[in-house]
């Protein structure tokens, strides 16, 4: 009996990448939904045997989906595959019902021996049917043609390299912390302060800034911390006088250590180079977004901008994050991305 496969997930990349990394003998079984709201529907309509299911999607997203499929107690194997790699994912997902959970980005060797392990597939089988079967072997088994674009490229990589920054300020402070989905825009330096989707007029900040370069990459790392957030990060920390400046000033450029290294080590390994960092260097402390990003004010160039905001659930801590591509990235990411998907 063919195993009728669904991959659910918001990134047209991780969709394709989700079925190559599939046995060959499954292609014909795929279907795509690109958010938790579209997967229940497929499900609903008994259309699926097994799902691979993202976690971070607008509109509904994969702890939500686990949670309908479970009180609807709905006919489907889930196996979760996400960038999202803490400890506490994985068990959340597990109590939910998903049978298993994959680390982005895939694996074809992974994937294969937990279909084996779970008798959903035997090698060779499914290839034997399909060359001896006329009308298969017309046709092919195709993967249905998927385009990714450039935004959705960063997207995603910067989703996996998310995952391991959170997962190391997980495991370090004990805590879980909440994946957004990466925003990624293109943006003049003028309007930098724009793209803190999470900033008030009101509050204040404090900042620290980190330049990178590689082969054919540059660019510049931004942390800015909420000021309301220091004194349950420092009392986190175990800091004494989390009151004081001097503390506020280690907490920063303790969070930018952690955050910056495994992030970028992630968008590094990813793209395959080795990227140098420069020393770090505080912008500046109590002021509003606007100040903060003074210095980058006189620059007409426009800037490749990837968002994120660390949220520790249950705690009164926020932090955003830049990632700020050079233009004359582009060339090399767009080569990096034509190659994947070739």
């Amino acid at each position: 009996m063919t195993t009728r496969i669904l991959i659910c997930d918001d990134s047209s990349l991780a969709r394709k990448q989700m079925a190559r990394a599939l046995p060959q003998g499954l292609h014909d079984t795929v279907d795509f939904a690109q958010n938790g709201v579209e997967a229940l529907e497929k499900l609903r309509a008994g259309t699926a045997d097994l799902m691979f299911l993202d976690l971070n999607m607008p509109k509904l997203d994969g702890y939500r989906v686990l949670e309908h499929i479970r009180s609807e107690d709905l006919p489907i194997l889930t196996i979760v595959v996400s960038g999202d790699i803490q400890p506490e994912a994985r068990d959340r997902v597990r109590k939910l019902g998903a049978i298993d959970f994959i680390k982005k980005p895939t694996d074809s060797a992974v994937i294969v021996e937990l279909l084996t392990q779970y008798g959903l597939y035997r090698p060779g089988e499914l290839e034997d049917t399909a060359l001896s079967d006329t009308s298969l072997t017309a046709t092919g088994s195709q993967i249905p043609e998927i385009s990714v674009s450039l935004n959705d490229y960063l997207q995603e990589i910067a989703n996996v390299a998310m995952g391991r920054s959170s997962d190391l300020l997980a495991r370090l402070l004990n805590v879980f912390v909440k994946q957004p989905i990466p925003r990624v825009a293109f943006i003049a330096n003028s309007e930098l302060h724009m793209a803190i989707s999470a900033a008030k007029d009101r509050d204040t900040y404090s900042a620290v800034c980190q330049g990178f370069t590689g082969a054919g990459i540059a660019g510049e790392a931004l942390l800015l911390f909420a000021d309301a957030s220091f004194r349950n990060m420092a009392e986190m920390l175990q800091y004494e006088n989390p009151d004081d400046d001097a503390v506020n000033v280690e907490v920063l450029m303790d969070m930018s250590s952690i955050l910056f290294g495994a992030f970028l080590k992630g968008i590094g390994d990813q793209l395959d180079i080795k990227l140098g960092l420069s020393h770090p260097r505080v912008l500046g402390q109590h002021r509003q977004i606007t100040d903060l990003l003074e210095h980058h004010r006189g620059r007409n160039e426009q800037l490749l901008c990837i968002e994120i905001s660390y949220v520790l659930e249950n705690r009164n801590i926020q932090c955003d994050m830049l990632i700020l591509l050079t233009e004359s990235s582009i060339p090399f990411l767009e080569q990096r991305l034509q190659y994947l998907v070739d």
